[in-house]
């Protein structure tokens, strides 16, 4: 693969086509048109809607006169790194344990459980049952629900309408 573009593994090919466009001052349309491919179909290429089939690669490599197969290959780097995100592991605390209608407002199974653990710990603290607690503690560690749960605005929103009064 040529040098230039080693560094774009990873990204989508339309990404860097839409790049090398600019810079060569070429229209996307009379472009795709000009090397026989569909308009819309190079559009969608383009916005990183669509992978880039080989032959469209060949056909694009030939009209700017670059490295055969670098796109090609841009294309299966780019489907190695969507794989590999998808098959990441991403830790989730033990679903059975959590009422799906405390996440009314979003599809409980696309949570990223660590970045939205600041609400995901409230919420459940608010609104939770004792089962759905423990979980939580068991997911995130008493320190951090600690931390979050005793700063104060958590705690103000925690406490709202509840009078609490001093233990002598």
């Amino acid at each position: 693969m040529n040098p230039q573009f080693e560094k774009y593994k990873g990204i989508h090919p339309g990404a860097i086509l839409e790049r090398e466009l600019k810079k060569r001052d070429l229209a996307q349309r009379p472009f795709a048109l000009s090397i026989g491919i569909a308009p819309q179909s190079f559009n969608q290429i383009i916005k990183t809607k669509r992978p880039l089939p080989i032959s469209a690669a060949l056909k694009i490599e030939r009209a700017l006169n670059l490295e055969e197969g670098a796109l090609a290959l841009l294309q299966t780097y780019y489907d190695i790194s969507v794989e590999k995100m998808k098959n990441s592991f991403h830790p989730k605390p033990n679903l059975i344990h959590l009422r799906k209608s405390l996440f009314w407002d979003t599809a409980i199974d696309t949570i990223d459980w660590e970045k939205q653990s600041k609400a995901v710990i409230e919420r459940i603290f608010e609104r939770g049952n004792l089962t759905e607690k423990k979980e939580i503690i068991r997911f995130y560690g008493s320190s951090k629900i600690r931390a979050i749960i005793f700063a104060p605005s958590a705690k103000a929103k925690l406490t709202r309408g509840i009078q609490i009064k001093p233990i002598l």
